[in-house]
């Protein structure tokens, strides 16, 4: 591993114990008083004490967070204040519908920016104006606007695909479609700018003298020399997969990580809510490292100084 790849792994975890603080404050920012909130104004004195030692909030912030890193240190994450279960249990058994979602929406996108970006390589004339036209509004076109088109399309008015729900593969379209439509135009974009530039060298006209055959040129040559610098893409796309899933989750009802965070957002569940941003603001971190180190390893143009 290259020295600036190392310095940013080494970077993460002042970074990440950043992170905690930010969550574990959260209560302390959050506007109104955190136990009006879940108690109600007329709560007795007794039930307002109790709820502030369960919440900590009866230390200050300094100590919690402590507490919060230690426990994090041991697995525990806290209780919910809904039901009692421990918070890792709760976040454990959402992941898997998140995972499923999220490698469904990034095999869209890549499905989609590949071929989107050799269309903006390759055609030329109006058909050219006309799908960068429609990926620059895709790509643009926000999830809780696209989702609810999607369903009045596909499920209402054609009736081919389920509205809601996570209840087999067919369930699994529209909202992959959803998260992925938008990753896929910044892709495509990217790629396609990548592609020209790649055609323009001397080492692919010097394929296409030979004889070389355009899907082999594609193929074979284009873009794997473009590919390099659309990974980093890719893996920035993929930190994004969980904060977009939050929407797309609650337009389609899909029991991830995304809906566990909107429901403990309503129901006023601290600890869940705190567990959910933590999760979704570490895995975006990773992503986003990968992406750095990848590009490192990729690139040896790069060094510190030109690091995200």
């Amino acid at each position: 591993m290259r020295k600036e790849s190392v310095f940013r792994l080494f970077g993460f975890i002042p970074t990440a114990l950043v992170v905690v603080a930010l969550v574990v404050g959260l209560m302390d920012w959050v506007p109104g008083d955190p136990l009006d909130a879940l108690l109600g104004e007329q709560a007795l004195p007794a039930d307002r004490a109790a709820m502030a030692v369960a919440l900590g909030l009866d230390k200050p912030f300094l100590v919690r967070y402590a507490d919060y890193v230690l426990g994090l240190a041991q697995g525990d994450w806290g209780n919910s204040l809904m039901n009692g279960k421990p918070v890792a249990d709760l976040m454990l058994a959402r992941a898997p519908a998140t995972a499923t979602l999220a490698l469904a929406a990034m095999a869209v996108a890549l499905g989609l920016g590949v071929l989107g970006g050799a269309g903006l390589a390759l055609l030329r004339g109006k058909i050219l104006i006309i799908l960068d036209k429609i990926t620059q509004a895709l790509m643009v076109t926000p999830s809780f606007v696209l989702g609810p088109l999607l369903v009045a399309v596909f499920a209402v008015s054609l009736n081919i695909l389920p509205v809601a729900g996570m209840g087999g593969a067919t369930s699994l379209i529209l909202p992959a479609v959803t998260l992925g439509m938008g990753m896929g135009m910044v892709l495509a974009r990217f790629l396609g700018a990548q592609l020209r530039e790649t055609f323009a060298t001397d080492s692919l006209k010097c394929v296409r003298a030979k004889g070389a055959t355009p899907v082999r040129m594609f193929w074979g040559h284009a873009l794997p020399q473009a590919a390099g610098p659309v990974v980093q893409i890719v893996f920035l796309q993929l930190g994004m997969v969980l904060t977009g899933a939050v929407l797309t989750e609650a337009v389609f009802g899909w029991p991830g990580l995304g809906a566990l965070l909107v429901e403990s957002l309503h129901q006023r569940d601290y600890p869940v809510l705190q567990g959910c941003l933590l999760v979704i603001s570490i895995t975006y971190m990773v992503c986003v490292l990968l992406s750095d180190i990848v590009m490192s390893l990729i690139d040896p143009r790069l060094n510190k100084n030109n690091m995200l």
